[in-house]
């Protein structure tokens, strides 16, 4: 039996490869004699540059950033050469991750993605004309506002001062001067891959979906989209805030796109061709994927979904692996297709969390068991 172990990371739990690792060795608990192809995979969202520079067989390398809140670390980025698509892959999520915050110290009104534009100069500096960039798993709702600014943007009050590019200082930001951040990467040919459609602003936009779910409180909503708007036109991209996946990661998707001229691409579609997915799943007999917290998003421009839709065209079975199966993971449901949680019953989840690579090995050796 030839099994495809084809991933998407665990967040907060295990990186893609750390996943498909622990897959593997249930595979070999339960199936000893099968051939696994270990396949991570990632929709833009933390592990894409990674997964891209292995690829392309590129080169990895570290270089001086800042986290979401501007303190000081080590972040990495890919240089690929020929045959390479890209000749620099970059993550959002690397710099300015949510991962990269522990969640006693997150505060989503003072971070920005400073760290993702330090990264960006970091490429260019080193001689990269294109970039992607993986636009997912931030920690940031900055509009992409600190990005700008680390490639040259300035952000300036009434009376002139420079104001800080996150959300509570966006009320004191009356003009944004983005022509030093658009010259930085003169000549640069930007790729943002990302994982969302949604738009900037609206109902369906960056608040009031991602919002939440980094901090922002329900009575902040309002304000932060009416701001979010309002900033949109200060950098001449108010014709813009409907473009599908200007909402990623915080609205920094807007900024790549609107200001920095970036194309849009599906992250999961840049990594499926980049790692050969669809040939690699035609011939398996199996694949085994997952995530942290399957959904019905999980549909939506996800890695796990991808994964499925490739599988199917093939005729080949799934077996979809959550740390927790949400509201909607029943959408996955099809035929060929089992859902399986992983996560112990009764058990917390900082406890889940950290036996995640356990309770997945354990899993899959269980699902698998008598095939």
């Amino acid at each position: 039996m030839r099994i495809v172990i084809a991933p998407d990371s665990f967040k907060e739990s295990m990186t893609a490869p750390e996943a498909a690792g622990a897959m593997a060795l249930g595979v070999a608990d339960a199936l000893p004699d099968a051939v696994v192809d270990l396949l991570p995979v990632s929709d833009g969202g933390e592990g894409f540059a990674r997964i891209v520079t292995a690829a392309c067989n590129g080169r990895w390398i570290e270089v001086p950033a800042v986290d979401a809140l501007g303190r000081h670390l080590t972040a990495g980025l890919g240089l690929c050469g020929p045959p390479g698509r890209f000749s620099a892959a970059v993550d959002l999520a690397e710099a300015s991750g949510l991962e990269r915050i522990p969640p006693s110290e997150r505060d989503v009104m003072r971070s920005s993605t400073r760290g993702l534009g330090m990264l960006l100069l970091a490429a260019v500096r080193r001689g990269a004309r294109a970039v992607v960039v993986g636009v997912g798993g931030s920690a940031t709702h900055d509009m992409g506002l600190g990005m700008l600014e680390a490639l040259g943007a300035v952000l300036r009050d009434d009376a002139g001062r420079r104001v800080e590019p996150v959300p509570a200082a966006f009320s004191r930001i009356a003009s944004i001067d983005v022509g030093p951040a658009r010259e930085r990467l003169a000549g640069v040919e930007l790729t943002a891959a990302v994982d969302v459609t949604n738009p900037l602003l609206g109902p369906n936009g960056a608040t009031a979906v991602f919002g939440p779910q980094k901090g922002v409180r329900a009575d902040q909503i309002a304000s932060l989209d009416a701001q979010l708007g309002r900033l949109a036109a200060l950098v001449g991209a108010e014709s813009q805030v409907d473009a599908p996946g200007a909402g990623a990661a915080g609205g920094a998707g807007l900024a790549l796109t609107a200001v920095l001229g970036a194309r849009t691409t599906p992250g999961f579609e840049a990594v499926a061709r980049a790692v050969g997915l669809e040939d690699r799943i035609a011939g398996a007999d199996l694949v085994l994927t997952g995530e942290g917290g399957v959904d019905a998003q999980s549909l939506e421009g996800k890695a796990v979904g991808g994964v499925v839709r490739v599988a199917r065209r093939h005729g080949v079975p799934v077996l979809v692996l959550g740390g927790v199966l949400r509201e909607g993971a029943e959408r996955l449901r099809a035929p060929g297709v089992e859902l399986v949680e992983i996560r112990r019953s009764g058990e917390p989840t900082e406890a889940a969390l950290a036996h995640g690579p356990v309770n997945l090995r354990t899993a899959v050796g269980r699902a698998l068991s008598g095939r």
